[in-house]
This record gives structure tokens, C-alpha cells and sequence, in this order.
């Protein structure tokens, strides 16, 4: 945790510190301090931020089920003084509690589920949407709710980390005895439990500060999670900064640490991949990096028709039809543009799955129908369509041996920025299309509604699983067209731009 010297501010009332202040503690005094006294600066929470609380929300719904005879804490937002007063209540009934409050010590901890146990002990079960134990954010989560529960006059027998079966597959209705897996957690929650109350004393300092913390940039800023102030704190930087070094890892914090913020400026003499110094040349020419007989090479490969592919994919923490993991990602679209031969017009065909019934069938029934049985088959990033097809065959088995001779027609167009035989200082060291697209061919997704994957899943999951006007729902779904039409064309347009390149 980044510490700083601290000067308090006279108080005289502690102001509890919450699970999730507990947790931004541990990673940055600043965050810790800020969350007290500066809120503004925290953005609003985002549409892909809400779709994560709210998958939490469901899955934490679905764990309440395993005991049914629960009692939930229900009190408006902020009422504090109202769950705890509750809970108290309820802890004489010897039920299940869910979302039970209490506070001691400073802290303010709600369980998701505590579970009687014995005559006068409980089980303390904090669920999660992963689908496995994180120790380093589970653990100590865990060990500040049994610290501030016991230290509230509660005996703990038990801890349990309650997250998802990765082996669960939907056949009908979800148990949720077989969703769930209980990992007992109790014996690393003691160890950590023993540093939590001097935690708390030094927190309370850095909330008691009349200052906002100085703590120079660092790994804790995305560890374990991306700290919100992130942008904020990091805004020093320049554009083309050491830290868009591909797979630069430590060499970044190296860099800054003796005074280097520009890729332009790293020495000569410091050590660099072959990849790194083609960026570092880039930012000191201002000219993009192009290995022709390589991108010839490349292009040379493909044989017509060619067909520009891509798909979008939904996953959700609870499967939503049979045969189907806990977030295993399933296509709902794709766009195909087939250029029959050199300077042809594209054709298009596409697939957008319309009402609530698992997609795939008819997605593979269209695509088997759309793609041409010759020719090279593009893709950006070949390993997730490949995997997408795999499952779908797995689900559909008369798919296999014409899935068998897609795949091997399959050509990855992100290989060569991949491997830098293209790279532009613009690039900002990435290779994705998004990065790709503007400095070769001067297009973007910029006058697009929707712009990038992850909105698109949430949009359809929106219009098509939630209760929305039917005008609403075509208008997403068009928009929904544009984004993915705008990839397969997008492949097409860098086609052609290196092309360009390889006859320059």
C-alpha cells in the first residue's frame, strides 16, 4: 500500500470505513483520501461499470436461493443506522441474514450471507461473480468483514468464498447448489484477519489528513483493479509516453525513475526489444515503420474470393440458455463482406439474431449459407472466431467438417501489426483495429453510435433481453449493423491501404 507522511485534522467522530474504502485503502492513500474528500473527482459510474454491478446483483440474488428461509436486511441506500439496527433484529432469530450490517472498530461491514451455525456461531459466506478465488482481493475481504463482525460481539465458526462452478453447464432451470462452488477460506482469513485492525488505525490517519496524499504513479494503480483516478493522476504524461512500450512492463517505471517520459528520449543504450525500437524509432522520425517485403509476403497469401469476417458475442455470470458456462461468449451477429475478385465491390451479408432463443443455430445455419466455399477468409484477431466456431460446433456436431475447412482457410489480419511490419507512432503501441484503422487508412468509428465490442453486448443484451420500446430496440439494433458492418469493411479498407503500400 503507497504511504505517505500525514498531518490530521482534528475530528470527533472516526467516519466508518466500508468494505470497498477498506479495499481502496489497501491499494492507495490517495484513493483512500480522495473517496472521503474529494468525490468529485471520481468519475460517473459508466454503462460497463453498471452492467457489472448489475450482473453482481443477480448473482448474488441467485446465491440467496441456496437458503431459502433467509432473512434480507431491506433498507434504502445509505440508511446505515437502519440495516444495522435490523440485523441485531434479526440475529435473534438464528436465520440465514443477507446483507447483515454491523460496525466496530471504525469499520462498516455488510455480509452477503451469514449462516447459522451450531448453537451460537455463524458461517460468514461472501459471494462473487468469478469463477474462481482471487486471493489477493478475496482473502482480505473477506478478513475485514470477520474482523469487524467479531469485533461486533459475532462468532464466526466459518469462512466461505461462494463463486462460480466453472464446470456448471444450463440444462433447465439453475440450482444454484450446483452453480455455486463453497471454497473454505477460514484458515488464510485468521492470518490476514490479525493486520486488519492496525489497517484501520492507519487508514483513519490518511482520511484524517488535511491534505490530499502525494503518491507518485505506480504497479498499485492497477492492482488488483484500475484505480479510478487512474487518468487523472497519470495525465503528466505526454501522448507518446514510455508506458505505450509493447509488453513494456518494469522498463516503463525504470524510464520515469530516472527522469524519461518520452519515447523519443530513451537512450541508445538502453535495452529495447526489436519491436520496442521500431516504437522508439517511430517517435523520434515521426515516420511509420513499414517492412514491405514482409506485408507483401503476407498479402501474397490471399486467394480470391475474399471474405472479410467478424462476429459479436454476448456472456453473462448466469448462463441463459441450455448448454451453455457461466461466461462463455456467445455470437449473436457477424458481417461478412466478400470481395469476389481484385478490385471488385464488396458484397455484404449479414446475420443480426432477432427475439430471446439461443442464437447459434441460426447464426451457423446463415453463416454456412453466406461464406463462400473458396478463397481466404479474413479475420482480425483469428483465435476468437476460431473459438467461437469450435463451441458452436461442439453444441451443432453436423458443423464439423465444414468448420474444419473454414479454419483452415482462415487468414489473421492483425499477424502483421502484430509483429510490427507495419507500426505507426499513432498506434500508441497497440495493435488492435481500432488503433490500426485511422493511420492507415484515415477512417475511424468516431461518427458511430456504438464504437466498440463491449457496447455492443450490452446493447443487445438491453433491447433484446430487457423490457424496451420496439422503436428503441430497432434503432440499437441499427446501430448494432453499423458497428459491425464498419469491422468487416474496416478490414477491407486496410487491405487495400497496404496493398498501397507493398506497390509504393
Amino acid at each position: 500500500m503507497a504511504r505517505t507522511a500525514l498531518t490530521p485534522i482534528t475530528t470527533t467522530r472516526r467516519p466508518y470505513v466500508s468494505k470497498s474504502k477498506f479495499l481502496q485503502g489497501r491499494q492507495c492513500d490517495k484513493l483512500l483520501w480522495s473517496a472521503y474528500h474529494a468525490k468529485h473527482l471520481f468519475p460517473a459510474v459508466d454503462a460497463a461499470q453498471q452492467a457489472v454491478f448489475d450482473q453482481g446483483h443477480e448473482v448474488g440474488a441467485l446465491a440467496q436461493k441456496m437458503y431459502p428461509d433467509g432473512i434480507l436486511i431491506n433498507v434504502d441506500p445509505g440508511d446505515f443506522a437502519g440495516a444495522i439496527r435490523l440485523t441485531k433484529e434479526n440475529l435473534r432469530a438464528r436465520r440465514p441474514l443477507f446483507e447483515a450490517a454491523l460496525t466496530a472498530d471504525g469499520g462498516y461491514a455488510r455480509a452477503d450471507i451469514l449462516n447459522p451455525a451450531g448453537v451460537d456461531a455463524w458461517d460468514l459466506i461472501e459471494v462473487k461473480s468469478t469463477t474462481s478465488l482471487k486471493a489477493d482481493v478475496h482473502l482480505p475481504d473477506l478478513a475485514f468483514q470477520a474482523h469487524v463482525l467479531a469485533e461486533a460481539g459475532v462468532k464466526l465458526r466459518k469462512c466461505f468464498l461462494a463463486h462460480i462452478n466453472n464446470q456448471f453447464v444450463r440444462h433447465g432451470p439453475i440450482d444454484p447448489q450446483q452453480f455455486f462452488t463453497l471454497a473454505d477460506v477460514t484458515k488464510p482469513v485468521a492470518v490476514l484477519r490479525r493486520d486488519v485492525a492496525g489497517q484501520l488505525a492507519a487508514m483513519q490517519l490518511v482520511i484524517a489528513a488535511k491534505e490530499q496524499p502525494e503518491i507518485p504513479i505506480g504497479i498499485h494503480c492497477d492492482n488488483p483493479y484500475m484505480c479510478p483516478l487512474h487518468d487523472q493522476c497519470w495525465a503528466f504524461l505526454p501522448d507518446a509516453s514510455v508506458f505505450t512500450l509493447y509488453r513494456g512492463g518494469s522498463k516503463a517505471f525504470t524510464l520515469l525513475q530516472q527522469g524519461i517520459q518520452q519515447l523519443g528520449k530513451i537512450p541508445d543504450d538502453f535495452a529495447l526489444t526489436d519491436n520496442q525500437a521500431i516504437q522508439r524509432q517511430a517517435a523520434i522520425t515521426g515516420e511509420p515503420h513499414v517492412d514491405r517485403p514482409a506485408l507483401a509476403a503476407f498479402l501474397s497469401q490471399l486467394e480470391y474470393p475474399v471474405s472479410y469476417l467478424d462476429f459479436e458475442t454476448f456472456s453473462t455470470a448466469i448462463p441463459l440458455h441450455d448448454g451453455v458456462r457461466p461466461y462463455q461468449q456467445i455470437p449473436f451477429q457477424y458481417s461478412l463482406h466478400v470481395v469476389r475478385s481484385a478490385g471488385a465491390k464488396p458484397e455484404h451479408h449479414e446475420f443480426l439474431a432477432a427475439g430471446t432463443d439461443d442464437p447459434r443455430p441460426e447464426f451457423m445455419r446463415r453463416l454456412r449459407a453466406d461464406l463462400p466455399p473458396v478463397g481466404s477468409v479474413v479475420v482480425y484477431n483469428a483465435s476468437f472466431e476460431k473459438a467461437r466456431l469450435a463451441e458452436a460446433c461442439q453444441l451443432m456436431p453436423k458443423y464439423g467438417a465444414w468448420n474444419r475447412e473454414v479454419e483452415a482457410r482462415m487468414v489473421d489480419l492483425l499477424l502483421p501489426f502484430r509483429g510490427f511490419r507495419y507500426y505507426h507512432g499513432d498506434q500508441q503501441g497497440s495493435a488492435s483495429m481500432k488503433a490500426v484503422l485511422p493511420v492507415l487508412t484515415g477512417r475511424s468509428y468516431a461518427d458511430l453510435e456504438i464504437q466498440e465490442g463491449g457496447a455492443a453486448s450490452m446493447e443487445f443484451l438491453r433491447v433484446t433481453y430487457g423490457d424496451v420500446p420496439e422503436a428503441e430496440r430497432q434503432r440499437v439494433r441499427r446501430q448494432l449493423e453499423a458497428y459491425c458492418g464498419q469491422d468487416t469493411e474496416g478490414m477491407h479498407w486496410i487491405v487495400e491501404a497496404l496493398e498501397k503500400l507493398c506497390r509504393g
